[in-house]
């Protein structure tokens, strides 16, 4: 299997992040999703601008997986806004994470959970949190087998489609 590397990703970075984000979503979700809820989604929140905007947000942290010097994923984490269920535990949220498709099953996935989990404890949070949509069983299982737990849900508007994210924790040890 070849290495995964992974580094903190910069401001000249918000462009090659805004692809990933762009293509991986899109990857992961068209195909359970009307392509008028996803155009309508990609067209008004996932604009290449709001991406590269996110990036430079100072309570985001943004880390890039790489193989053979190629970008495989990337992983956004979040430091601030917390569901009010865990709001008095020291929090972090993986508010996104995500390989490309063909490198699914390669450890891009395990690679920046483990770098989320190395965050959380130099920030000194107990809890690693995220949301995850309700229908995406494969990536329930992953998380799962990093020890989230099931502790809430809250509605992802995709389009016009109402749906429903699983919120999920991990006490960080």
């Amino acid at each position: 299997m070849s290495e995964v590397s992974i580094r903190r990703a910069v401001e000249t970075d918000a462009e090659l992040i805004a692809d990933l984000k762009h293509q991986t979503f899109y990857d992961s979700f068209a195909e359970h999703n009307t392509r008028e809820n996803m155009d309508k989604f990609m067209s008004e929140q996932f604009t290449r601008q709001k991406l590269i905007d996110e990036v430079k947000q100072p309570w985001h942290t943004f880390f890039l997986a790489f193989m053979h010097d190629q970008p495989v994923g990337y992983v956004k984490m979040r430091d601030g806004s917390v569901p009010l269920t865990i709001a008095n535990q020291a929090c972090i949220e993986i508010a996104r994470i995500y390989s490309v498709q063909h490198r699914i099953g390669m450890g891009v996935g395990k690679k920046l959970m483990q770098t989320c989990h190395d965050v959380a404890k130099q920030k000194q949070k107990n809890v690693l949190w995220l949301g995850v949509w309700e229908k995406n069983q494969r990536a329930i299982d992953f998380y799962n087998k990093w020890g989230f737990e099931k502790f809430g849900e809250q509605n992802f508007i995709l389009g016009d489609d109402v749906q429903t994210d699983w919120l999920m924790k991990k006490v960080v040890r």
